[in-house]
């Protein structure tokens, strides 16, 4: 696969932003969860199409050794929040203030607060089974719905397939839900058309969270930092090697941030 599929530069407000953060593997919005909303809530539905991505513990540890091209991916975000409360912590022992905005919190509020029940939502992901059940607890009637094939990732063509989906079922919210980094390429292949509006969320399994199919942590535990146990704990099979095996990698890179950063900083005259 090239390393040019996803390095075509975009025009625009793909980065629009005040201040940003770079930390670990990625370059965060240093925005909170009320500005994050509100600046996706209030962009014009008819505006030209950018997306918002999520990074967590995984995203960044993977990021260590992913491709050129899907580094590239993120950089070309027009807002990048930070989605786990390990990273908020370790960046705040840091001395950073990397305020967290989960994909799941975000995802909920639009669908509270934000989504008309007569208004087009458009998902790439999930299944028939969580699209149902989201459109009678949110009373929605317009919600066009696309599943793509496995392996997305292996499968540019079917990459296409979802931002073409995307050009010709415009919403003002546009929720891509088919894990990292095959949702965050979908949202590049949309912007990468030119003709497609509103704003992509790369939010993963947040619409599962809202279905009931999987039910999150306690607000104690997510308030604790222990959502990613309650996660281990409810699918172990699943997680284990997740949160067990590549999760803890993530105090590794974290040291050598710091280390980066401490022998680059200018010293005091």
């Amino acid at each position: 696969m090239s390393d040019t599929v996803y390095d075509i530069p975009t025009k625009g407000d793909r980065r629009k932003r005040s201040r940003h953060l770079w930390f670990i593997n990625s370059s965060f919005d240093l925005v909170n969860f009320d500005q994050t909303v509100e600046r996706i809530s209030e962009r014009d539905p008819q505006a030209e199409f950018r997306f918002v991505v999520t990074p967590n513990v995984d995203h960044l540890v993977r990021m260590q050794k992913e491709p050129k091209w899907i580094k590239s991916i993120y950089q070309d975000a027009w807002l990048t929040v930070c989605d786990s409360r390990i990273l908020e912590l370790i960046a705040k022992l840091s001395g950073e203030n990397l305020e967290v905005t989960p994909g799941s919190d975000l995802t909920e509020y639009l669908f509270e607060n934000s989504i008309n029940t007569d208004e087009t939502i458009t998902v790439i992901g999930a299944s028939a089974s969580v699209i149902d059940a989201v459109t009678a607890r949110y009373g929605l009637t317009d919600v066009r719905w696309y599943e793509p094939p496995m392996g997305l990732r292996k499968n540019l063509g079917a990459v296409q397939q979802c931002a073409d989906f995307i050009a010709n079922n415009p919403a003002k919210f546009t929720f891509i839900c088919v894990g990292s980094p095959q949702q965050e390429m979908v949202a590049k292949a949309a912007l990468r058309r030119g003709d497609c509006q509103g704003v992509g969320l790369c939010v993963g399994a947040s619409l599962d969270f809202l279905a009931g199919k999987v039910a999150r942590a306690p607000k104690w535990m997510q308030k604790s930092r222990l959502e990613w146990l309650h996660r281990l704990i409810s699918e172990p099979a699943r997680m284990w090697r997740r949160y067990l095996v590549t999760g803890p990698k993530i105090f590794l890179l974290w040291w050598r941030w710091q280390n980066d950063r401490k022998q680059n900083r200018p010293e005091k005259t």
